[in-house]
């Protein structure tokens, strides 16, 4: 017999031969306890001999539902702290971090997880990270001969890639990687080719060097090797370093040479050619066979700006130029370097017909007489200038001569040409406007019958001109684009007049006169002249299309003179005002 007593209640159970059991069920007065009590008291009489009703089988039925519910008890308490655990994990990404945070600060899973060997358990991304590139001591470097460099640690984008994956999943205790040294010869080569770009040394060709004016040739320099690393090579050492796990190799890059371009001296041709004719005005020559021989023999380099007033220099009596007719601020004067205007717009034509680009370029004051309006280019010293670039690959030279028994003037680029064979750059100027002509001169003489006036010089209206460049392929027009816009002063017309009631008795009177009106005139032209002739946009080619008016001549060497012929007086030109000479 068998009791169990709780909460003050008794039951008692008895087993039966019959294998029947009877079984007494007592109620406490609280509800709750009653049915605990009840629960006991069905264990108790499966133990008691009065239950001989209550079979075996029964009993080992029991047995197995504690059984049960003790393992769902179990289970349920590991489950329960599992999810208590990610949700604090949760909470702490919601009070704030933000997805970078919450990136860096994640560790990987309880338990070992090892890469390469290391173990980053506990550690975050970062962490990780730098433990596993400390494992590899990674001291690779490039050498060639006395020049050496660290090699990029070629490693680190594996492991971030690898990281990437292991902390983006759910991981398993006890789980070791690798990291993957696969398809690495693309990175490696990437490394080798910044290793070349700064070692590489390019070949250096041959070009001029200078100018013999004694024997009027030039002279040419003898091209260097180039020396280039073998990025291919320099490339699979790194990668067999690394399958080798030789992370601190120092890799010998090899050289290969590149021979210098030998016959680049075969290439040099005169690039083009233009010619002038001056007047007869020996001190106008003498300034114009000055500035040839400063000019002559000159040597631009490849990208380099060429200015001809630094070429030539400031155009003074020391250095042997003469006094010319030039205007200065509307007056005819005699400046020394007039003339040398001519010598400069020769050049501009060379240069754009060469296909060079010209940077600064300025109309003359008044209509040129040497070349076509719109096609010139003044300067003076101090003040305009005309500059222009070497766009070529090559250093190219200027060959300037002047023969003073027929007055030619010519100029050659001699260099490796930039245009394709058979294609011609010309310009094509077009007169669009006029402008009036100042106020008339006038000049007393007293000679004449009183208040009578004669015009010993008519008036000449100022002009506009538009220029295009015109591109010819096999002497065919393939393109036209507007070039630049040119504006040339009026002259004023010249006016003997007597205004006085009375006829000059001697010559002494009439000088005085004819002083003082002209004066007088001079001073109101000068507040009332135009002046729309220095402004000229920079020569580069633009859009505009307009009908061609002029076309230059062509010789065995390249283009000509494509205007008349200068008259034989004094050409009207301006030395060191705001135009030019």
């Amino acid at each position: 017999m068998s009791s169990y007593s709780r909460a003050g209640h008794s039951s008692t159970g008895h087993r039966s031969s019959s294998g029947t059991s009877s079984h007494t069920k007592s109620t406490d007065a609280h509800t709750s306890t009653g049915r605990r009590d009840t629960v006991m008291n069905r264990a108790a009489a499966g133990r008691s001999h009065t239950s001989g009703r209550y079979k075996k089988k029964r009993r080992n039925r029991l047995d197995i539902t504690q059984i049960l519910l003790i393992v769902i008890g179990v289970l349920a308490v590991i489950l329960i702290a599992a999810i208590a655990s990610r949700g604090c994990g949760g909470g702490s990404a919601a009070g704030g971090a933000t997805e970078s945070d919450i990136v860096q600060e994640s560790t990987v899973a309880d338990g070992a997880v090892t890469v390469n060997g290391v173990n980053i358990y506990g550690m975050t991304q970062e962490e990780a990270r730098k433990a596993i590139l400390d494992s590899f001591d990674w001291k690779m470097k490039a050498k060639y001969e006395d020049k050496e460099t660290d090699v990029t640690n070629l490693m680190a984008d594996k492991v971030d890639q690898l990281l990437e994956e292991i902390y983006a999943s759910d991981l398993k205790p006890g789980e070791t990687y690798e990291v993957n040294t696969e398809n690495m010869i693309e990175d490696a080569k990437a490394e080798a080719a910044l290793i070349a770009g700064n070692w590489n040394m390019a070949a250096k060709s041959g070009g001029i060097s200078g100018y013999n004016k004694e024997t009027g040739k030039f002279e040419f320099s003898e091209g260097t090797k180039g020396l280039v690393i073998d990025q291919d090579k320099l490339a699979q050492a790194m990668v067999d370093a690394i399958d080798k796990k030789e992370f601190d190799a120092v890799l010998t890059a090899e050289t290969k040479e590149v021979a210098a371009d030998s016959s680049v001296q075969d290439k040099y041709k005169t690039m083009s050619t233009y010619t002038t004719t001056t007047t007869s005005n020996s001190n106008r020559n003498e300034n114009i066979r000055l500035a040839v021989a400063a000019l002559n023999g000159t040597i631009v380099k490849p990208g380099q700006e060429f200015s001809f007033n630094n070429t030539t220099g400031a155009r003074t009596e020391e250095k042997g130029y003469k006094p010319a007719t030039a205007y200065l601020n509307g007056e005819v004067v005699q400046e020394p370097g007039g003339g040398v205007c001519q010598v400069s717009s020769t050049l501009y034509n060379a240069v754009v017909f060469a296909g060079l680009k010209s940077t600064e370029r300025h109309a003359h004051s008044y209509e040129p007489s040497y070349v076509t309006p719109g096609e010139d280019a003044a300067v003076s010293y101090g003040g305009p200038d005309f500059k222009f670039v070497n766009n070529s690959e090559y250093p190219l030279a200027i060959k300037a001569s002047f023969s003073a028994s027929d007055r030619k003037l010519t100029i050659a680029l001699y260099g490796v040409p930039i245009l394709k064979e058979g294609v011609k750059i010309r310009m094509s100027s077009e007169k669009t406007g006029e402008i009036d002509p100042p106020s008339a001169v006038y000049t007393e003489d007293g000679s004449l019958q009183p208040n009578q006036e004669v015009q010993t010089k008519a008036a000449t209206p100022g002009s506009r001109w538009s220029t295009d460049l015109v591109t010819y392929e096999n002497d065919k027009e393939v393109s036209r684009e507007f070039f630049h816009n040119s504006s040339y002063r009026g002259k004023a017309a010249q006016i003997k007049r007597n205004s006085s009631a009375t006829v000059a008795t001697n010559a002494t009177e009439a000088t005085a006169a004819a002083e003082s009106t002209a004066a007088e005139t001079n001073a109101a032209n000068e507040s009332t002249a135009a002046h729309e002739t220095t402004t000229a946009a920079p020569s580069s080619p633009g859009g505009e299309t307009k009908a061609p008016t002029t076309t230059a001549a062509e010789s065995n060497e390249g283009p000509q003179e494509t205007t008349p012929e200068p008259e034989e007086t004094n050409p009207v030109v301006e030395a060191n005002g705001p135009g030019s000479n």
